[in-house]
């Protein structure tokens, strides 16, 4: 990008909303692959106004995500070559991964530049936020960009957001969130809790549960990501291993089978749950360190979305650890509610915000698994009872169809990935 363009976003798209002339920043620093950012306040009274960051691609257009100090999302969009008239709004058309179009305003804040603003509870922010492709139409033009890496860059935002306003622009940092911890001991190791988690060296435990009666298996994508083997164990017999039948990393599903089926398997909730409803999450969290069988918690559904409200998941206060990713969430009917997808980290969460988080955990929705299993091709049974059954009960049936899923890297495998990729 020529400096032209750069004085333009730091002038008009940077400051947002804001009437000032000027952004002042960045504060802090926000690095994702090719996204570049930070903090920046209102040039004219210095309060704290938004983070942004953006990058550049080859047809020459600077785009930019944004979250205001209220929760405000925006996207920005500029060209050296544009010459557009502040003020003027203009349809235009986002397109995400070849789904439904969302029909949406551009807002010129230059000649060289636009913004969009995206409501944080609607559609088109969720799709935004799972996609690997977007494409704007606007004034008969066509622009295509890849979204590599947005997964990164939206928590870096956010956390951005909540720690400036807590500590201050002063006190501004990298906002990036550490894309992989520091790997465990092989026989240690398990898949990082938190929602699409990154595969540690030497391998690692997870949980799966068994959905069809050809054998398929569910888990979370994260935990055989990676893995040059893949086994399963049910109900501590011996290991039979698996294949990959299908992955959807975008939504940290999985699909697994073993060489022939299993005795039983889980049947799925008819209706979605709804907020407050009891559930209990099973899996084998920490596996070998607490205990080789299987654990058992209760809670509630606490939201039906999770973080950066994203509606592929629901937050539920039943306790979930590493290990757990995968296993199934459910209802007071012993019916899938949802695939066990992680927990919000305490201590990075902690660190933002001054506050300890308590009872925050996450799980995929039936809706994204029921899709995921109909593009997969594979059968699945809907819960036809709605008897209440006990804690117990609900566990000792599990245990027919719920499996410790375990990992294997081969050596030149975990050497060969590197942190952050």
């Amino acid at each position: 990008m020529r400096t032209g363009i750069w004085a333009v976003v730091a002038a008009a798209w940077l400051v947002l909303s804001v009437t000032a002339t000027e952004a002042r920043g960045p504060y802090g620093s926000i690095t994702v692959g090719k996204w570049q950012g930070g903090a920046y306040t209102n040039d004219k009274n210095g309060a704290f106004t938004h983070c942004s960051a953006g990058t550049s691609y080859q047809s020459g257009i600077y785009f930019a995500v944004s979250i205001g100090e209220n929760g405000g999302w925006q996207l920005g969009f500029a060209h050296d070559s544009w010459r557009l008239t502040p003020g003027e709004a203009f349809p235009l058309t986002l397109t995400f991964d070849g789904q439904p179009a969302f029909n949406v305003y551009g807002r010129p804040l230059a000649e060289k530049l636009v913004a969009v603003d995206l409501p944080v509870t609607s559609a088109l922010v969720t799709q935004f936020r799972k996609a690997r492709q977007m494409s704007a139409f606007a004034q008969g033009q066509l622009f295509q960009f890849n979204l590599d890496q947005t997964a990164q860059l939206l928590p870096a935002l956010l956390n951005c957001v909540m720690t400036v306003k807590k500590n201050g622009v002063a006190n501004a940092g990298e906002f990036a969130v550490a894309a992989k911890p520091a790997a465990a001991p092989p026989s240690q190791a398990t898949p990082d809790a938190s929602p699409k988690g990154q595969r540690k060296s030497g391998g690692g435990f997870g949980t799966g549960f068994v959905i069809s009666n050809s054998g398929h298996i569910v888990t979370n994508h994260h935990v055989i990501d990676g893995c040059s083997e893949i086994s399963g164990n049910l109900n501590g017999e011996a290991p039979v291993k698996l294949r990959l039948v299908s992955g959807d990393e975008t939504n940290d599903l999985a699909l697994l089978q073993a060489p022939s089926p299993f005795k039983d398997y889980a049947v799925i909730k008819t209706n979605s749950i709804q907020v407050g409803q009891g559930v209990v999450a099973i899996g084998y969290p920490y596996h070998g360190l607490l205990t080789s069988d299987f654990t058992v918690t209760t809670g509630i559904v606490s939201s039906l979305s999770g973080i950066l409200n994203d509606t592929r998941y629901l937050q539920t206060s039943a306790a979930v650890q590493p290990g757990n990713s995968g296993g199934p969430l459910l209802d007071v009917n012993g019916a899938i509610a949802g695939v066990v997808s992680g927990k919000l980290d305490a201590i990075k969460f902690a660190r933002a915000t001054g506050n300890i988080p308590e009872n925050i955990n996450f799980a995929i929705k039936t809706g994204a698994l029921r899709d995921f299993l109909d593009n997969s091709a594979v059968p699945y049974r809907l819960a036809e009872t709605q008897e209440r059954k006990e804690t117990a009960d609900i566990a000792k049936a599990a245990r027919a169809f719920t499996l410790l899923i375990t990992c294997k890297v081969a050596e030149q495998s975990a050497t060969a990935k590197k942190p952050g990729n």
